[in-house]
């Protein structure tokens, strides 16, 4: 950041400030105001503990909302897939979620900058209950599709602004604990979503999974709303960028597509496959020519440069892809490799979720303490890449594969808050929203990205037509286990290579002091 950039920024966060600090701060010569110094996020009126203690259970709750709906589907679709007699379809309902979600995830994160907090937390909440309701009355399949986008579309506006509000409550050095809490939240969430459908399937009707969502929604906004009004304002009304945020919606989109479709519908080589790279391609340079252009782009490309933000970015997406991608292709090894049965298999996942968020406390502790909190993510970073090659070269027993698994997960949940915190450290606080929906936005990206990839390294490896992500071709017991075992090491080794550049990126980040108390007490979510 250049001096005209420091000085315009600490002008705009003295204004934000008391009056009598800002007229104190006013005096100061400039070069006393320091953004390396004192960074200037942090809420200038600290809230009372049991306001913040409800603010944070309803953004949990609204968070949890968000994290279910995109596994609970899954174990509900033969059933659904029967009912409406359409089974070629079916994949379109977690598609379409998800191409939804992730294209909207930039565009609510700097709305939110610009609207403010209160009015996108109501509006994707909405977008969420009337996609729900939406899918839970759907008379066929694509009117159930096109209900699931339109959840999508709320479902990808929750996570940024949930993360948004909590930057405008939480000073940064106390934020780490806070994150490790909605860490936790996300991964139950992603755990608890196929048993629920499962259930609801089974036992009820399928629509459940979608009718649950409203009273969950109606309990948020219960808590939340009152308190609103109480948290500090730091959005700025401007115009809208409208042409740049549906350029960058397009290419996410096609791009989505391309890692949908690459390698099971389409062959990667194929001319269709090859067109939707090139759109989508042109798409982003279109959306990049348009950005340096605009007056008032939608999503400033200098956010994304400097010393902070594109190491922070690629260590968070690696880190979320490797454990997404591990997650979904692991079913598959544990089936064909130790012959457990699907729910077993499903079990079996429980050490890698929860663990992470393990690490996720450690190093949200840690960061509430410690002067250089990065270091706690360099060396669970590191952990985990070691972790990753013993998984790669070792042969283990089911407990020590799984023993193993939770060491590497431990090292990569101290990914999460050191990235997300130092992203939103790095900016004045009327952009914290924008580069917070950057984040989840290249985040699922990198998962989609990471998902396709191990996919396509095990059908090298294997050269055999294997049930994927979902789609079942073959018999996992027709897959030799030695077989299976080598083409995991592949998979393994990628992991722990994404590992690596996440350590070597958090290394390189630079590690800007945060602002808040030097010394903060454990958060304790009830008295």
């Amino acid at each position: 950041m250049n001096k005209f950039e420091r000085q315009t920024s600490q002008s705009a966060d003295i204004q934000a400030l008391p009056d009598d600090i800002a007229e104190e701060l006013s005096r100061l010569p400039s070069e006393v105001i320091s953004v390396s110094d004192a960074p200037s996020i942090a809420p200038p009126v600290p809230l009372p503990t049991d306001e913040v203690r409800t603010i944070v259970i309803s953004l949990m709750l609204t968070m949890f909302l968000a994290s279910l709906d995109q596994t609970i589907v899954a174990t509900a679709l033969p059933t659904i897939g029967r009912q409406f007699q359409d089974v070629s379809n079916l994949s379109w309902v977690i598609t379409a979620y998800l191409l939804a979600s992730t294209a909207v995830a930039p565009v609510f994160g700097t709305l939110s900058d610009i609207y403010g907090r209160r009015a996108m937390i109501i509006t994707s909440l909405s977008l969420f209950v009337a996609g729900s309701i939406l899918c839970a009355i759907a008379p066929s399949m694509p009117m159930l599709i096109l209900a699931r986008g339109l959840q999508g579309l709320g479902g990808g506006g929750i996570m940024p602004v949930v993360q948004t509000v909590i930057s405008d409550v939480v000073s940064p050095r106390e934020r780490g604990q806070y994150q490790a809490y909605f860490s936790s939240v996300w991964m139950v969430g992603g755990i608890l979503g196929p048993v629920i459908g499962g259930v609801f399937a089974e036992h009820l009707h399928w629509s459940m999974i979608f009718w649950i969502n409203l009273p969950l929604a109606a309990a948020a906004l219960a808590l939340l709303l009152p308190k609103m009004n109480k948290i500090p304002v730091f959005h700025h009304r401007r115009e809208v960028d409208w042409l740049g945020g549906v350029l960058l919606m397009a290419s996410a989109v096609v791009f989505m597509l391309v890692l949908t479709w690459g390698g099971t519908r389409f062959p990667w080589l194929s001319p269709t496959v090859l067109a939707m790279v090139g759109g989508a391609v042109a798409l982003a340079f279109t959306f990049v020519w348009h950005a340096r252009r605009a007056d008032e782009p939608f999503l400033p490309l200098p956010l994304l440069g400097g010393t902070v933000a594109p190491y922070a970015l690629t260590a968070g997406g690696c880190a979320l892809g490797a454990i997404t991608g591990l997650t979904v292709q692991l079913p598959l090894y544990y089936e064909s490799v130790y012959h457990l049965s699907a729910s077993e298999a499903g079990l079996a996942l429980i050490p890698l979720a929860a663990v992470s968020t393990c690490g996720a406390a450690i190093a949200g502790r840690t960061m509430a303490r410690a002067k250089h909190y990065k270091r706690v993510a360099v060396v669970g970073t590191s952990w985990a890449a070691i972790c990753g090659l013993g998984l790669t070269f070792l042969t283990l027993p089911l407990w020590g594969l799984l023993l193993l698994m939770a060491a590497f997960a431990l090292g990569l949940g101290t990914t999460f808050p050191v990235c997300v915190v130092s992203l939103q450290n790095s900016v004045v606080r009327a952009q914290v929203g924008t580069i917070t929906g950057a984040m989840n936005f290249f985040r699922s990206l990198m998962s989609s990205f990471t998902v396709a990839a191990f996919a396509a390294i095990l059908l090298i490896a294997l050269g055999a037509d294997i049930p994927l992500a979902g789609e079942h071709h073959a018999a996992v017991n027709a897959i030799p286990s030695a077989d299976m075992m080598v083409a995991f090491r592949y998979v393994f080794g990628a992991a722990a290579a994404m590992m690596a550049t996440a350590a070597l990126c958090l290394i390189l980040m630079e590690e800007r002091p945060l602002a808040g108390p030097t010394s903060v007490p454990p958060v304790e979510m009830a008295e």
